[in-house]
């Protein structure tokens, strides 16, 4: 798996996501129940949805440019592979936000994305502070 795949994947969920928000833009202005749905801004579904929609974006905006990062610079960094596929895999958090919510499913989904997307990101940090320390023993 290359920087390729968390490019397209992310813009992907990016653009689900987006669609989601204009849903929960229905369901606030213009549902037969939106006053009732806007009066549950800060807890319940209303609080779980948004949580679903902030954290898909960000999780796929994280893929992007993980992806970007990865295609310019997997030759030199350690692990490129691993924080690919944790990035990948961290899309189950706010999909599984959303599975949670919609379908009654477990949070495992959420569990499970959020280490995986936490992990990528200190893996690309740790592997960029290598990449850096590299650079300056070749000069």
């Amino acid at each position: 798996m290359n920087g390729k795949h968390n490019i397209a994947i992310g813009f992907i969920t990016m653009g689900a996501f987006m669609l989601y928000g204009f849903l929960l833009i229905y369901l606030r202005d213009f549902a037969p129940n939106a006053e009732e749905w806007a009066n549950s801004y800060s807890d319940g579904k209303h609080f779980e949805a948004r949580l679903a929609h902030v954290h898909g974006n960000l999780f796929a905006f994280l893929n992007i440019a993980i992806g970007f990062l990865l295609l310019h610079f997997k030759e030199n960094i350690h692990y490129s592979k691993a924080i690919s596929w944790l990035a990948i895999i961290g899309l189950l958090m706010p999909i599984g936000i959303w599975a949670e919510l919609y379908l009654g499913l477990p949070p495992i989904f959420v569990l499970i994305g959020a280490l995986s997307m936490t992990a990528s990101v200190f893996i690309a940090g740790i592997s960029f502070l290598k990449f850096k320390n590299e650079i300056k023993k070749q000069h």
